[in-house]
C-alpha cells in the first residue's frame, strides 16, 4: 500500500507533517490550497478514515498511524480559526500532485 505524508501550515504559522497510509489524501486535499480550519478537519478526517479502512480491509486491522495523524490534526485545530494551507505531498506522490473534492 503506498504511503505518504502531507505538510500543512496552520494559521499561526506552524508547519506540521502528517502521515497517511494511502494516497487517498490527494482526493481530499490539494497542494497550494487553503481551507478554513473546520473544512480542513472534515477533509482530513474523511481521508484518513478512508485510508485506515483500506488498511483494515487489506490487513485485518486499522492503521494506528492514520488515527494518530487525525488525533494530532484535531488537537491542532481545537480553538483555531483561519485557514490551513497544504504545502506539500511527499512520499509516493510528487509535491505538485493534488486532487480536490
Amino acid at each position: 500500500m503506498p504511503e505518504m505524508t502531507f505538510t500543512v501550515q496552520w494559521p499561526d504559522g506552524r508547519r506540521r507533517r502528517y502521515y497517511s497510509p494511502s494516497l487517498v489524501i490527494t482526493e481530499h486535499l490539494t497542494v497550494g490550497a487553503r481551507y478554513e480550519v473546520g473544512d480542513f478537519l472534515d477533509r482530513s478526517a474523511a481521508a484518513l478514515t478512508e485510508a485506515s479502512d483500506r488498511v483494515q480491509a487489506k490487513y485485518g486491522f486499522p492503521c494506528s498511524s492514520a488515527a494518530a495523524s487525525l488525533r494530532d490534526i484535531r488537537t491542532a485545530a481545537a480553538g483555531t480559526s483561519g485557514s490551513v494551507e497544504v504545502l506539500a505531498f511527499e512520499g509516493a506522490v510528487s509535491e505538485s500532485a493534488g486532487g480536490g473534492r
